[in-house]
């Protein structure tokens, strides 16, 4: 038996990793500026992250959710506490598609309505419900449906706003930074006005943060840089550093009832461990902060360049698309810099590195780029 081959690959086996920084078999060192599509958040082999999941793996890997664990308590409450949603219930599942499929059903459960709206450019997963609401049709089977979901285009506040009017949604879905899509960044001004036109029409706002979240754009959760508040939070990637972890934080007005979600795997004792323990690092070294510092960095080092078309993001999420003559630029980063970074299409690089990347890394970073661009 081989591998379903669906994925189109690096040569390249990363067999270690610290910090910023991985090896190959072969010994040949990589600066990582992509963490595993933003999963990487504290950096590879964090020592208090090693030391809480080995740990943990010695007293007890796994039970099912038929028991009580009281590091789903922990994890809610340390998660409420940092990310200002200490009023909400949080469910935990395996992933973010997951998350999301969730989200999508307490909304449609509280509201009795099936219509979701989302957004031109949307990426919210690959399974049933979540690649519905993905606005990708290359990767929507026949039986995934799309009847009762429109997209719109982001900012257009006159398409949102008609909708929202017309017909009875449940749910406006919505990622604080659109990641897969090229790093597209909502106005804060449109997310306000989304949650206003959510309000009018008893319709919930789902915030899609599992990329964006995490600390990553220098605030908690991306959307919070509007000032506004979701009904439903989804967050993963970044949220046990590697360890498959997915979460849901819901509004309290939104009822539960046994039985109305459920999961095998989810909220594990390792996946809380892990959890716990990145909670744990951003807090102690400060890397919301960190993450904006950084970012500010980055976009006055790069915004001008010359192989930059536009400069997009905030904090440590960040788009850099270029202009014609660059495109290729992050194959060469990799073959000749031995850096990794990631792709949305041939004419953007994303740049998804942990929060705690060392500004030395960073400046590396910057005069590899140089030296490949002027």
């Amino acid at each position: 038996m081989d591998l379903f081959n669906v994925y189109k690959r690096w040569d390249i086996e990363p067999v270690r990793g610290l910090g910023s920084r991985l090896w190959d078999r072969d010994g040949t060192e990589f600066l990582d500026l992509y963490g595993g599509h933003a999963v990487i958040s504290i950096g590879h082999s964090h020592p208090h992250y090693v030391e809480a999941v080995t740990a943990q793996l010695g007293r007890l890997g796994f039970y099912s959710n038929a028991v009580q664990n009281s590091l789903q308590d922990a994890l809610a409450a340390k998660l409420g506490r940092i990310s200002g949603y200490d009023t909400y219930h949080l469910f935990l599942c395996n992933s973010g598609a997951e998350a999301n499929e969730n989200a999508l059903k307490l909304a449609s459960f509280h509201t009795g309505r099936e219509r979701v709206l989302a957004f031109k450019g949307a990426f919210h997963g690959r399974t049933g419900g979540a690649v519905s609401v993905t606005d990708n049709p290359a990767i929507r089977a026949p039986f995934n449906a799309t009847t009762h979901v429109t997209f719109v285009p982001l900012d257009d506040i006159q398409a949102l706003t008609t909708e929202l009017e017309t017909l009875r949604y449940a749910a406006v879905l919505i990622e604080g930074i659109q990641g897969v899509a090229g790093i597209h960044v909502p106005s804060d001004g449109f997310l306000q006005e989304v949650r206003s036109c959510c309000d009018r029409t008893g319709t919930l706002l789902i915030a899609d943060e599992i990329q964006s979240g995490y600390g990553r754009t220098g605030r908690f959760f991306a959307h919070q840089h509007a000032g506004v508040t979701a009904d439903l939070v989804t967050t993963a990637k970044g949220m046990a550093n590697g360890i498959p972890v997915g979460g849901v934080l819901i509004n309290p007005a939104i009822q539960a009832s046994y039985g109305l979600l459920g999961t095998t795997f989810g909220g594990n004792h390792i996946a809380c461990a892990a959890a716990i323990a990145v909670l744990d690092v951003i807090e102690a070294e400060g890397l919301v902060q960190r993450a904006a510092e950084l970012g500010d960095w980055l976009h006055d080092e790069l915004a001008d360049d010359p192989a930059v078309q536009e400069y997009r993001g905030r904090g440590l999420m960040i788009g850099l698309e270029l202009k014609p003559a660059s495109v290729g630029l992050r194959d060469r980063l990799l073959s000749e810099k031995h850096i990794f970074t990631g792709a949305s299409g041939a004419s953007v690089i994303r740049l998804l590195p942990a929060l705690n990347l060392p500004w030395q890394a960073a400046r590396d970073f910057v005069q590899a780029w140089k030296d490949l661009t002027r």
